[in-house]
C-alpha cells in the first residue's frame, strides 16, 4: 500500500448528485486504500473483541451492502445472499475470512461500479417498492450509502493502524 492514497476528491462544487457522488466514490475509494497491501493473514487478524470485525470482514459486508441497497433494492433484482443471511446473520463477515485480500478488493471494486451504473440511470426523486408497501428513493440509498460507507470506513482506519501502523484520512 502506498502512503498517498489515489482517491477522487469530492468536488467543492456541483448539484447535489456530482457532490453526493463525490463523497461516496471519496470514501468508497478510502475503503480500497485501508485494505490495500495487506496480506491474507493481516486482513483476517481479529483485533477488536468481536472476531468478525476484521480488514476482511468488513470488506465482504461492504460488498454486501453495495449489492444490496442498489442492485436489489434500486435494480429490483435478486437478493443472493437472502438465503445464507436468514441462517446466519453474519454470513458475508464468514465468507469473506476465507476469501484472499486482493480477491475482496476486486469484488468490492466490481459492486461499486455496478452501483454507479445503476445511480447513473435513475434520478435521485425516483422511487422504488421498498420491504412490502413502504417506498424507497435513490437519494435517500446514496445518502445511507455514504453514511454506512463511512462508518466502516473509519472502522478499517482504526484496524489499519492496529495492523501496520499506517495513518491517514
Amino acid at each position: 500500500m502506498t502512503d498517498e492514497p489515489k482517491r477522487p476528491e469530492p468536488p467543492l462544487t456541483g448539484d447535489e448528485r456530482t457532490q453526493l457522488n463525490g463523497f461516496l466514490d471519496f470514501l468508497r475509494a478510502t475503503v480500497v486504500w485501508k485494505c490495500s497491501g495487506l496480506t491474507d493473514e493481516q486482513a483476517r487478524r481479529p483485533l477488536v473483541p468481536s472476531e468478525l470485525t476484521t480488514v476482511a470482514g468488513l470488506l465482504g459486508h461492504l460488498t454486501l451492502v453495495e449489492q444490496y441497497w442498489f442492485n436489489v433494492v434500486l435494480n429490483g433484482q435478486e437478493d443472493v445472499w437472502k438465503e445464507a443471511l436468514e441462517t446466519d446473520p453474519d454470513a458475508e463477515f464468514r465468507v469473506a475470512m476465507q476469501t484472499p485480500i486482493e480477491q475482496l478488493i476486486a469484488a468490492y471494486e466490481a459492486e461499486c461500479e455496478r452501483s454507479r451504473k445503476i445511480v447513473a440511470a435513475m434520478g435521485l426523486d425516483d422511487e422504488v417498492p421498498f420491504r412490502g408497501d413502504r417506498k424507497v428513493n435513490v437519494r435517500f440509498v446514496v445518502a445511507h450509502m455514504i453514511e454506512e460507507t463511512g462508518r466502516h470506513a473509519g472502522h478499517l482506519d482504526l484496524l489499519r493502524e492496529l495492523t501496520d501502523g499506517l495513518t491517514g484520512e
